[in-house]
């Protein structure tokens, strides 16, 4: 009461509270959440009562409902082995899904435990069964040794390696067949964890736990041989020519064709003559005539300043060159002839063939 009373004689005195005191302090503030309080059950009864009514309408309903079953009614029973058949189903997916209502933050389960295996524990049996490289090299070496026996072989023979890869496929099978096993392992695991909600009815339990652990067993089996028989497909023969497959055949193909290339490019710039030559009525080129050092080749011709072939002059492509004899004098010893392009139809120039050098 002192503290009310103090409180009251606060806001009457206060400057800047006195003309509101009335609307201040606990006991107006207890008078408006009472008033709120009450505006708010006045208006949600209504509603809460509807819903009230609606809910003991159904419970009484389904009270009736059981003052008239029987044990031996086929309908209740089958309908009551239905319902608990798909809420079974419903919380098993749920599981794998990672949908349930209950989310667990202390320990994997369900689908979280088989993304883990797909994800980590596969890749890292895989890892297992990858081979040392010195290890790798020396059974290559083996393989090709043992298939020549007595003979010194030039090639890579194919069946040393195919029997290399064959072993490198081969050793996929443990790795998957494990994978398959804990898959089926968790889903088996999985189905305990549900099954427990049909305690109540022992023998319906114990039928439909063996019925689902049987149809997991035999979908393990047909994906165990399924598993199995692509990977006896990819051993049946092994594609060397695949543009993907980097192999010694292809390796071989490339390096032929790499030759090929070279030699071609080769014979394209392969030379076939060298010498003197004097170069007269020059279009290109002012100053008379002149001798230069030229080199004939299959793609050009060129010439340079001296036999050292170090201050290249000019070239000329011999695409649509064409030579034309010139007129010259009698008794003269030099041969004479003109280069003209046959698209272009004009000379190009004029040339004195002296002796030629090599």
């Amino acid at each position: 009461m002192a503290a009310l009373e103090s409180e009251r004689n606060f806001f009457l005195s206060h400057p800047a509270y006195k003309h509101i005191a009335e609307r201040m302090g606990t006991p107006y503030l207890q008078r408006i959440l009472n008033q709120q309080l009450t505006n708010h059950i006045r208006d949600a009864l209504p509603a809460f009562r509807t819903h009230l009514q609606s809910q003991l309408h159904a419970l009484n309903k389904e009270a009736e409902e059981y003052r008239k079953f029987s044990p031996d009614d086929v309908v209740h029973r089958t309908k009551t082995l239905l319902q608990l058949v798909q809420r079974l189903a419903a919380d098993f997916e749920k599981l794998i899904e990672g949908s349930g209502d209950k989310v667990d933050t202390v320990n994997l389960s369900g689908g979280a435990r088989i993304n883990k295996i797909f994800h980590e524990r596969f890749p890292n049996e895989l890892i297992k069964t990858e081979s040392d490289e010195r290890k790798l090299r020396q059974e290559i070496n083996y393989a090709i040794r043992n298939i020549h026996g007595v003979r010194t072989g030039l090639f890579t023979p194919d069946m040393a390696f195919q029997a290399i890869v064959k072993k490198q496929i081969s050793s996929l099978k443990g790795p998957c067949i494990k994978f398959i096993d804990m898959v089926s392992q968790e889903l088996i695991t999985t189905v305990y964890q549900c099954i427990g909600k049909l305690s109540a009815f022992p023998q319906l339990r114990e039928e439909t736990e063996r019925i689902i652990i049987t149809e997991i067993r035999e979908q393990e089996n047909k994906c165990r041989e399924q598993v199995l028989l692509l990977i006896d497909i990819q051993l049946a023969y092994i594609n060397t020519k695949h543009e993907d497959f980097i192999g010694f055949t292809n390796s071989q193909h490339l390096n032929n064709q790499s030759n090929m290339n070279s030699s071609a490019q080769i014979a394209r710039n392969q030379v076939i003559q060298k010498g003197w030559l004097t170069i007269s009525n020059i279009g290109i080129m002012k100053g008379g005539a002149k001798e230069f050092w030229f080199i004939l080749s299959t793609e050009s011709l060129s010439w340079y300043k001296d036999g050292k072939e170090k201050e290249k002059k000019y070239m000329l492509p011999l695409d649509n060159l064409k030579l034309r004899d010139v007129e010259k004098g009698f008794m003269s010893s030099k041969f004479v002839f003109a280069i003209f392009n046959t698209e272009l139809r004009f000379h190009i120039f004029e040339v004195n063939w002296c002796m030629l050098r090599m």
